[in-house]
This record gives C-alpha cells, structure tokens and sequence, in this order.
C-alpha cells in the first residue's frame, strides 16, 4: 500500500476516493502563477547565493567577496561572531597597473599567512569544467602600486595556467601550463620549468577526460609539507581511442575536435606517480605495482609528512582498491589496507592526518554502510578501529566536514549523515578516540543541511533548504548550533514562492515487488479534485550517480514541476533501488550488472502501487521523463513497460551503454568481454522494438560526456522497426543542453507541448 512518511509530508493527507468521475479533469487553463520565461528566461526564481568564503587559518574569522562601491569586488573579512568587518583586499587593489577595471574574480586562496593573495580570473573550460584561465598574487605585505599585484606566467599564453597554488611558506607558487609543471618564485619571479615531456599524449599535473569526469581527478600536483617537493600524476593517453565531434554551424564548412575517451572495454591512459625537487631534478617513480593501464590511481597525498604519500590504487574492474605508502626518495611502497566488494568500491576523499602522523581518518563499506574508521601506522602494517559503534550509528556517512585534533591526540570529526531519515541531512561528531557520538543539528530543525566550518570547530557557514524551501544561509556557533547571523535568507525569493507556487506536495514510501521500500514524492495541483482524472508524469533519474527524492530545494526541475501542476498534471519522482541515496551498500550493489533491468523494474512497480491506491490518476495517460542516466532510464522504461508507461522524454540518454566510458559504466556494468550479453541485455537500444507509446528524444550534437553518436545508434534502430517518435538535437549544445540563448527555455516548452499533446489531447 502507498504509505506516507508522516513527519516529511508538506501537505499531511493522501485525498483518495473510491468515487471517481469518468470524466478526465477539464483542459490546462493558460492562467499559470508564471510562466516558463518567469523560469528560465527573467531569473523570476533566481536564487540568492552566499558569497565565496574562506575561514582563515588563524581562526580570526572568514573572508568573503562584496560588491565594491566602485566596480568590482572587495574581500572583507568578518570575524565568526559578526562583530568585525575590515575590508582586507579593496577593487582597488585588484585593479591591474595600467586598467580601469578590477579583476574578475572566479576564486581566490590565502597564503598560510594571509598576506598574500591568489586570484583565479579570465577562466575557461579545459575538458568540462573552467580549470584554464590567469592567475595573480597580491602582496598585502608590499605598497600599493609598486607591484603589489602581478600576474604569473606572463610569458605564456593568455588564460593558459591550471591549478596555481602556494607553497606552505606562501614564497612560491606552482602551476600547470600546457602539461608541463612550473614554480614561479614571488620576490623575482623567475620561473623553473620541473618537467618537459609534456604533449599531446603526455600530461603532467593534471588529467585526461575521463578521470577528470567519473573520479573529480582535476588538479594533479600537490607541495610536500616542507616546500621541497612535488608529488604529481603523469597520464600517457597514447593508444586512446579518439573520439571526434562535429561542429557544423560555427563556420563555412564543418570543423573537428578529437580528444581522447575510452569506451568501455577499450585502452585506458596509462597512470603513475612521482615526485621531483621543487627547484628542479629528476623524478622519482613510485613503484605501486599492477599494470599502468589496468589500473586506477585514484587518490594520492602526503603521508601527514614529507617523505612519504598514501596512494590509492584500484583494479580496472573498480572492485578492489588498495591503499599504499610510499617512500619519495627511492619509489618503494608499503601495503596498509585494502577494501573489496563483489560490485565495486569508492575512492576515499576524506582522509586526514592527526596523533603526529601516526594515525589518519578513513571511509570504508566493509560493515554495510559508508562509515568512519580510524587507521594507526605501525612498523608491519596498519590497524584499523570504527569511530562509532557500527551496531549503534548503522547509517552512512554522506560527508566529512572538518577534523579537529590536538597534539594530545583528541578531537573530533564533523560529518553529515541522514541517520533517522534518508531524505533529509544533518550534522553529527563523532571523537577521534572512538565511540562518543553527538548530533549538532536540532531536530526541530528538518530539511537538506550543509556545512563549512571553520578551523577550529568553533563556527560554521550554514545552509539548509527544504522542497519548495528556498536556501537559507546563517553564521552558526559549534556545537551548541545555535545562530550568530543570517547571511543569507532569500527572502525575496521565498514571498515569490509564497504568492505563485500552488501545488500540494507530500513525501512517501511505496514497496516494490520484493517489499523493499521506495521513497517518492507526489505533486498534485492546487486545484485538485479526487472525482477527477488527471495525467501523470514521473521524473527518473534511477542511476547511482544521483538522488531525486530528498527534502531539499531542486530548482529549476522542481519549478517546471510545478508548472506542470498548473497545467493539469500530477508529477511523481520514485528513487529506485541503486540511486545514490544514503542507504546503505546493499541498497546501492543491488543494480550491479542490472541498470535498465531492476531500476525501471521498480519504477513499474511503483506506478502499479500508486495507480492502485489513488484512483484519480488515469492509468492510461503515464508519462515518464529524465536526463543522462534519467533518460537511459526513461527509454527503458518505455520499452520494457510500454502498456504502463505511454510516452516518454529522454534527454541526453544513453541508449547502447557500450558506447560510455571506462570509468563509470564499468564500474556498474562489469568488463568485456564476461559482461558482454549483460550489456546487450540491460541497453535499452536491445528493445527498441517494443516502444508503443510517444517518444520525445533529444541530444546535444556538442555533449562530450554522452555522445549524439548514442541516440543516432536509437535512431536507426527505431527507423528499421517502423517506430514513429519526435526527436530535437541542438547544435553544439554540451551534456547540459544549456549553452545559447533561449536554449533552456526552447526546451523546457517543447518538452510542455510534448506532454500536452502526448496526455491531454
């Protein structure tokens, strides 16, 4: 039966009625609160973002960006308790000698010291996100005018540097420039290139496509402790496949671009890790064994010293990982621990040192759910000890925030996890000795929470929002959670939800066909009458890369949901088993080899369940809808279920999940060749052929990340079975299909007239 999870439930009851009319609920009148430019055309719902901030080391308080009384911005430090404000870097001083304006601030990050400042600008995108751009360093230290701002690397080309970072004495600063490693010194700039072998197939300090994309592998350099050297990753990408986009409108004729991307079952780059002087010299190898391209270096940092790293290696098949300690001065390493899994394993990101050291923080599965552990070095190997009872706090660890520890050996770790309900966050510690376990967050406190907290453990910048709830950003003070000052409210963007959003919305669980729950929402217009018959749309994302039912602000999906409420419609989201919901490794390994299979199963099973306990939604007009894994999903779906599911919008799918890349549809997919009929079986290209409903498919000719080439493979086997269907590609729209003007909102009211056409005509 449809059960409702009473303390998430916005509106408090389920209206049902055995009594219903055979008549469908009038047309969509054209009398909307707003309309679909309100959305993603005049920015009517834009929401309020607090400013980038940086606690400072020295506990003084957190720095953050304002609009300057002149043009651009200044950097203002606040003290954590709101009484200071001094405006540390003015507009002024960030204005180049010789220019009107200041720089463009995208990021920025203090020396150790404070004095002196780093600032990202002129960004632009290396593969899918602005990694490339121009880097300056503001001496606060020197006067004003006389060089105080200078920008590094000036002999190469305009906004060509990645990942520039002091050094821990903050006298130098490190950079990639077209993958090769460079130190600049800050009192004559004089530059040292440390590696020369960089090219087309060799890159140093950073990363290829698909490490970049499925591992965030983006900045690959890192300063020993001491200053003396660097640790980097090397790629080979030599043997890569290339894959090859057309743009066909930028010119007269047609132009290419070729990178390297490995589809599943083909050459991976080649990975591995050394360390050379930071004033120059040879590099140093680190001898982790396994072959170069069969493996993945995940993760690497220094061993809380500067002689050793911990490196994090998994197999190819992503169900073993392997954590060693190396030795920077001949390459040798040492095994401390392992992690395995009969699907796969996840890298750990929040590793930190304390007790000297001697001991560090670690993420594992092995007791069933994503908890934390502590790990002592010894001699022979490593122990390692769960934090917290794992009988007690059976529930995962979503996030660590800070580690708080003194030379005594005692502190704390800050975490976010969703120990009493997986649609909703809070903030919990737990001590670094073991087993004291505290929650911070209140629990008159509900919704979606986040956390970045200061140094110390003393304050924290906080956000919490809730569905239909815009964020909220406040000054916090730890660990009595209580409030210094809002930073951010979005109050006017809450008195527009007040007055234009209409729908009832309510939380709610539903079992599959094993009895496994499954947590949904339901959005119901505001007009809503149970004698009537409404249309259905079901949003999916289904894959375990995401989470759609939670206790938190969607934005601009949930506000075409809502739309859609105005027009008629009743709109449900279902998380199937798989999704990257915290609950558990059983709950996520369950759709190993299964994508397409188990996940649209429970989708099925989910409509079957509400259909059967809401007689107000017509069963004959179901329609499902989702982007990337959400439209692999959506297709099959229709194909799979095709008398439950009667049209559908797949946005960006992947249709043949042979044509992915290594990474990520290996990991849930299994390897070539054991795998092949698996992947055969769970693409949804193999059932083309069922699809009765309508189809509404559409690709972005420029999308890198999930190519066009899938959706024309749909497109053939679609034609050869006689299977009508309406299909948009946007020219050199990427994997968001966002890029140039009206793109989103020429999208958004196709995809309204598509199911208007397709459930109300």
């Amino acid at each position: 039966m449809l059960r409702i999870t009473a303390a998430l439930t916005l509106s408090t009851t389920i209206l049902l009625s055995a009594c219903v009319s055979s008549n469908p609920a009038p047309s969509p009148s054209a009398e909307t609160t707003f309309s679909l430019a309100d959305v993603y055309a005049d920015n009517t719902f834009q929401v309020r973002r607090f400013a980038t901030s940086r606690w400072l080391q020295d506990g003084s308080g957190y720095t953050t960006l304002e609009a300057s009384d002149n043009e651009g911005v200044d950097i203002v430090r606040y003290s954590a308790d709101g009484s200071e404000r001094e405006v540390l870097v003015s507009a002024n001083e960030l204005t180049p000698e010789g220019e009107s304006l200041a720089l463009n601030v995208a990021d920025y990050v203090w020396s150790d010291d404070a004095q002196k400042l780093l600032i990202f600008t002129n960004t632009r995108r290396s593969w899918r996100t602005h990694t490339l751009g121009d880097y300056w360093v503001l001496d606060r230290n020197a006067n004003a005018g006389s060089g105080s701002l200078v920008q590094l690397g000036q002999e190469f080309s305009e906004a060509t540097l990645q990942f520039a970072k002091f050094n821990p004495q903050g006298d130098r600063v490190a950079f990639v420039q077209n993958n090769n490693i460079y130190v600049q010194a800050l009192a004559d700039m004089t530059v040292t290139q440390l590696t020369f072998d960089g090219s087309e197939d060799i890159i140093n300090g950073t990363f290829d496509w698909v490490n970049e994309e499925e591992f965030y592998l983006r900045d690959g350099f890192s300063w020993s402790p001491d200053g003396r050297h660097i640790a980097y990753w090397q790629l080979d990408t030599s043997g890569v496949p290339l894959f090859t986009m057309i743009d066909n409108v930028s010119q007269l004729y047609p132009t290419l671009t070729q990178f390297p991307y490995p589809k599943v079952g083909e050459t991976n780059s080649a990975m591995r890790i050394g360390v050379l002087p930071s004033d120059g010299g040879d590099t140093t190898w680190m001898q982790i064994p396994g072959a170069p391209r069969d493996h993945y270096l995940v993760r690497m940092q220094w061993a809380g010293n500067s002689d050793e790293l911990l490196v994090q290696q998994m197999n190819r098949a992503q169900n073993t990982m392997h954590l060693w300690v190396t030795q920077i001065d001949d390459g040798q390493v040492q095994h401390l621990l392992s992690e395995q899994s009969d699907a796969w394993v996840e890298q750990v990101d929040d590793l930190q040192f304390f007790n000297q050291g001697r001991s560090f923080t670690w993420l594992s599965e092995r007791a069933g759910y994503r908890q934390l552990y502590r790990v002592d070095r010894s001699a022979d190997g490593a122990t390692i000890t769960p934090l917290a009872d794992l009988n007690a706090h059976a529930y995962d660890v979503i996030d660590v925030k800070q580690i708080v520890s003194d030379r005594s050996n005692q502190g704390w770790v800050y975490y976010v996890a969703a120990p009493d309900n997986p649609l909703q966050t809070v903030l919990l510690r737990v001590s670094l000795t073991g087993q004291q376990v505290e929650r911070l967050t209140p629990t008159e406190w509900p919704g979606y929470h986040d956390y970045q907290i200061s140094h110390a453990g003393d304050y924290a910048i906080h956000t919490v929002s809730r569905m239909g709830q815009a964020p909220q950003t406040r000054m916090l003070a730890l660990p009595a959670h209580s409030t210094v000052a809002e930073l951010e409210m979005n109050h006017a963007l809450s008195q527009t939800l007040a007055q234009r959003v209409t729908s009832e919305t309510e939380f709610f669980c539903v079992p599959a066909r094993d009895g496994l729950e499954l947590d949904g929402y339901m959005m119901r217009p505001a007009d809503f009458d149970p004698r009537q018959s409404y249309p259905l749309v079901m949003y999916v994302y289904g894959e375990p890369w995401g989470q759609t039912v939670a206790d938190r602000w969607s934005g601009h999906s949930w506000l075409w949901h809502e739309y859609l409420t105005q027009q008629g419609f009743i709109v449900v989201s279902i998380d199937n088993r798989g999704t990257r919901a915290p609950r558990g490794q059983a709950w996520r390994h369950s759709i190993y080899q299964q994508l397409g299979v188990v996940t649209v199963r429970d989708q099925a099973d989910a409509l079957d369940h509400i259909l059967a306990q809401s007689p107000y939604i017509d069963g004959n007009r179901v329609a499902i809808w989702g982007h990337s894994g959400g439209g692999s999903q959506t297709l099959n779906a229709l194909f799979r279920y095709p008398d439950k599911f009667h049209a559908g919008i797949a946005l960006a799918p992947v249709p043949d999940l042979r044509l992915y890349d290594t990474i990520y549809q290996e990991r849930y997919s299994g390897l070539l060749p054991d795998a092949a009929d698996s992947y055969a079986y769970t693409s949804a290209v193999t059932h083309a052929a069922n699809l009765q409903g309508k189809l509404l498919l559409v690709h972005g000719t420029a999308d890198d990340n999930v190519h066009y080439q899938g959706s024309e493979r749909l497109i053939d086997e679609l034609v050869a079975h006689q299977k009508q269907f309406q299909f948009m590609s946007y020219p050199n729209r990427s994997h968001g299909i966002n890029e140039g003007e009206g793109t989103s909102l020429h999208l958004r009211t196709m995809m309204t007239e598509f199911l208007h056409d397709s459930l109300l005509r």
